[in-house]
């Protein structure tokens, strides 16, 4: 989302509903006072520094200025086909998709550091959902909520994702691509 529209956004979601807005931010210059709580993404599948706390440094003040709720969020990024802007961004690798012993791992290590959250990705734009035998790995391993994202475009990709073990499951691309997608799936997810 474009930052000038940002707070427009907020506010709107805010007048039309009473559900908690949480930003997702991708960097520090993505927070907004107007916003509930923020993820704060520590991407603990990668070794880049600036991704694991760099950000966190310089958003700490105005998170706690603004008296945002704060998520710690292990951010996993999973490989689900070609590279997706978050692996390029974080300048990460991603966990590769058939390696559910190395999520479930790093998964725990997460939620043994103190994280609140994982948050399993494919990053934006990706070609394919993360392998429900991942997510269930990941969703045994660990007594955290699972979020998941990255290439659920469909009911029943989403289905899939909430039957293997994740909590929350997080439409961005599918949704940009077809603002109506939810309204058109009346079959319960």
């Amino acid at each position: 989302m474009a930052m000038d529209q940002m707070e427009q956004t907020i506010q709107s979601i805010k007048a039309h509903t009473k559900t908690p807005v949480i930003l997702f931010p991708g960097d520090m210059n993505q927070l907004n006072p107007h916003a509930d709580a923020v993820l704060a993404l520590s991407v603990i599948s990668g070794r880049n520094p600036e991704h694991l706390i760099g950000q966190h440094v310089t958003a700490a003040p105005r998170i706690k200025a603004w008296n945002l709720e704060a998520i710690a969020t292990g951010y996993m990024l999973i490989q689900t086909g070609r590279m997706t802007a978050a692996e390029y961004i974080s300048q990460s690798f991603p966990i590769p998709g058939d390696q559910a012993g190395i999520a479930a791992a790093t998964a725990m290590a997460g939620e043994m550091l103190g994280m609140h959250t994982v948050y399993l990705d494919g990053g934006s734009g990706a070609d394919a959902p993360i392998s429900p035998k991942l997510i269930s790995a990941v969703a045994r391993s660990v007594e955290i909520p699972i979020w998941v994202g990255g290439g659920l475009r469909t009911a029943q990709s989403i289905r899939d994702a909430l039957r293997a073990g994740a909590d929350i499951a997080v439409i961005g691309n599918g949704f940009v691509e077809n603002p109506n997608m939810l309204a058109n799936w009346n079959d319960g997810i």
